[in-house]
């Protein structure tokens, strides 16, 4: 259980700082990556890929974040406030102008040999979208 904790952590930490081979590192080769209201993308390249797209569009940092993990240590749990500026315009979403957001966010893993092999990410689109509008 601690060492998932202290992995998710590790994750987050990495996102705050925006260290994406950190954050890759702690990912298997073939990740499963569930993204908020879309598709299920697979492997480190889709996942640079994604990470790559919300670093021109977004600048985040995660706050208050809070790790559960089960007794086994292969499923955990985060919740966590995001607070953002929209920097470039995302294909399909409003106009950027560099609004500022703050969004809770819901996020689910599972673990394989003390890596990260399934990130689910949850957030209500709908707030945020009403925040940058």
């Amino acid at each position: 259980m601690a060492a998932t904790e202290t992995l998710i952590r590790s994750y987050y930490d990495a996102f705050n700082a925006g260290d994406a081979e950190a954050m890759l590192a702690l990912l298997t080769d073939d990740v499963a990556h569930d993204i908020n209201q879309g598709a299920r993308e697979t492997g480190k390249g889709a996942f640079r890929s994604f990470l790559a797209r919300m670093n021109a569009h977004y600048r985040e940092e995660l706050r208050d974040i809070v790790v559960l993990s089960d007794s086994s240590g292969l499923r955990a749990a985060a919740e966590f406030t995001v607070h953002g500026t929209y920097l470039a315009t995302d294909a399909g979403l409003p106009e950027a102008m560099g609004q500022a957001y703050v969004l809770p966010v819901g996020a689910f893993f599972e673990i394989r040999d003390g890596l990260i092999a399934r990130v689910t990410n949850y957030y209500n689109l709908e707030d945020w979208t009403a925040q940058v509008s």
